[in-house]
Order: structure tokens, then sequence, then C-alpha cells
């Protein structure tokens, strides 16, 4: 069964961006390779680095967006981990997300018709209970008045 990810991944700051792109086009045919898809790649350019990793302050980001299965995804690690030209990476299953994202619409989606349809009920009652109370509030006095 395939599933979306999303692979995000850094390359060290001293890699030219000829040998950036032969390191995606590598992983993009490890992916078609084995049965997946890339749906997308983004280069997000260099970047400073919150933190310090392997003396790199800054490095190159890529966004690789791929539906596959979950051994293939274990074999792009796999090679990332070995690559000596990427310093960090980080796999995220989004189709858990998408479909969390979706509850969340839905849950929201349903609040506002639940309080737009009390909203306008109880602004139709207090007129209507005003209503009712001024004929009776003229006819005490009268009644009083009588007696």
């Amino acid at each position: 069964m395939n599933r979306t990810y999303e692979i995000m991944f850094i390359v060290r700051p001293d890699v030219e961006e000829a040998e950036i792109d032969k390191l995606i086009e590598g992983f993009s045919s490890n992916v078609t390779s084995g049965g997946g898809e890339v749906k997308s790649v983004e280069k997000m350019g260099r970047r400073r680095l919150a933190y310090t990793v392997r003396k790199f302050n800054d490095g190159f980001y890529i966004l690789l967006t791929i539906a596959a299965e979950g051994s293939l995804i274990t074999e792009i690690e796999r090679r990332l981990r070995v690559s000596e030209q990427v310093i960090k990476f980080i796999t995220v299953r989004m189709d858990e997300e998408e479909k969390r994202l979706a509850k969340v619409k839905a849950l929201r989606d349903s609040k506002v018709k639940r309080s737009a349809q009390p909203a306008a009920a109880s602004s139709q009652a207090p007129a209507a209970e005003s209503a009712e109370e001024a004929p009776d509030a003229a006819a005490a006095p009268v009644e009083n008045a009588a007696v």
C-alpha cells in the first residue's frame, strides 16, 4: 500500500549546485525503480541551521514528496544516512497528517453549523418573549386599576 511521505534533507553548504542536482536525481531514481512515485521536489535553497550539525552552520534544504511503500522509504533513509553530502534528514508520513487535518476540518465545520443554528433560534426567542410579555404587562395595570 503506497503512502505519502515527505523527506527533507540538508546537504553540506560546500557542495556544488550540479552535485546537488545529481544527488536529487539519484534519490528520485531509487524511488521510481523501487515502485514509488516522486510527487514533487522542492529545493528550498541555502539556509542557516538552528544549531551546528557536523561542524556546519548552514546547508541546502531539499524537500521530496514521495508516494511509496514503507520498505522503500527505509532504503531511501539508509542511503541518506550513508551519503557523505547529506548532514541531516527527516521523514514524515503525510497521509496520517492529512487524515488528521481532514478530521479537524470536519469537526470545525460541524461546530460552525451547530453554533449558527442555536444563535438564530436564540435571537428569535427573546423577541417572541418580549412580545408576549408586553400585553401581559399592559393588562396588569388595568386590572389593578379596576379592582
